[in-house]
């Protein structure tokens, strides 16, 4: 499915403030009844993005009757389609089942994944069973993405997830319900940032505050290469369901107030992530709108 569509002023408070006329946004071959969301640039020319496993008789495979989550990776084309669809490698010997989304360090060396405790890390004591949290591994030949860890500042009472770096690698965007002092989450998540430092050890947890974060769900941030952050939620007087918001960052750190991306860019039914090249010339929303091939699809988007 392709369509045109013409924008005039209503962008003008889009990607930076440039005066776009037009674009045009497809929906992916790779789309199909499965959900297909969470999608991140992985190398020059790949992506990661998640969907529902497939069994060897191509059906969705399901565990206590419920679908798995995994991740792909795909290879880009000047279409901006994606081919060669392959599961990641991850080693089964490290037992992750379930996986919402992930991101690549930006040297490529370590990969961020959303997934649950399992009998590798769980947890002394009582926790909640539910709840996500972000691990990291590292790719080794033969084995492939091993030797996963829980990240230091994750708490196990608490749920994270959404991990995205900021291009230049020196900040890790995520989503959490932390409940603890000035960090307190307002609503059922909100999106918070940690400082990746020099001995590759995090600094703790921050919220990004009352501009950014509301009393809703913030979901699936993405921090662009000029320093607009882009994240979805389901606060009120959106156009329907989730909807995308974009916040510029200022020099100092701190974040304009969050504003609600125009039609068409959201639609009356779920948009739940975008992400954006280099150049802000091109990117790929996720989005379950009308018209579409089944669940969340993958579109990809082009703007002129």
């Amino acid at each position: 499915m392709k369509f045109l569509i013409v924008i005039l002023s209503l962008l003008s408070c889009f990607l930076g403030g440039s005066q776009i006329e037009k674009y045009t946004c497809n929906n992916l071959k790779i789309n199909d009844e499965r959900p297909h969301y969470g999608l991140k640039y992985y190398q020059s020319n790949k992506v990661v993005y998640t969907s529902y496993l497939l069994n060897k008789k191509g059906k969705i495979k399901r565990v206590g009757g419920n679908p798995v989550l995994t991740i792909f990776t795909g290879l880009l084309s000047d279409s901006g389609e994606i081919s060669n669809e392959e599961l990641l490698d991850i080693d089964p010997k490290e037992d992750i089942a379930h996986i919402t989304s992930a991101t690549f360090s930006n040297d490529g060396k370590h990969l961020y994944l959303t997934t649950h405790y399992n009998a590798n890390d769980k947890p002394k004591g009582r926790f909640k069973v539910t709840n996500f949290t972000i691990k990291v591994g590292e790719y080794i030949e033969g084995k492939g993405w091993t030797d996963f860890t829980v990240l230091p500042f994750c708490i196990p009472r608490y749920s994270y997830g959404h991990p995205a770096f900021s291009a230049d690698g020196k900040t890790l965007y995520f989503i959490a319900n932390i409940r603890d002092g000035k960090q307190t989450t307002k609503g059922k998540s909100d999106i918070f940032k940690v400082n990746v430092l020099e001995d590759n050890t995090f600094s703790k947890p921050e919220n990004l505050g009352a501009k950014v974060n509301s009393y809703s769900r913030e979901m699936f941030p993405f921090m662009g290469a000029d320093h607009t952050l882009y994240f979805s939620s389901d606060r009120p007087n959106g156009f329907g369901g989730f909807d995308l918001y974009s916040s510029k960052m200022n020099p100092d750190g701190t974040f304009e107030k969050a504003k609600k991306m125009p039609q068409p860019i959201n639609s009356v039914k779920d948009d739940i992530s975008v992400v954006l090249n280099a150049t802000n010339k091109s990117g790929y929303i996720a989005s379950k709108r009308l018209k579409g091939k089944g669940d969340d699809d993958i579109y990809y988007v082009t703007f002129e």
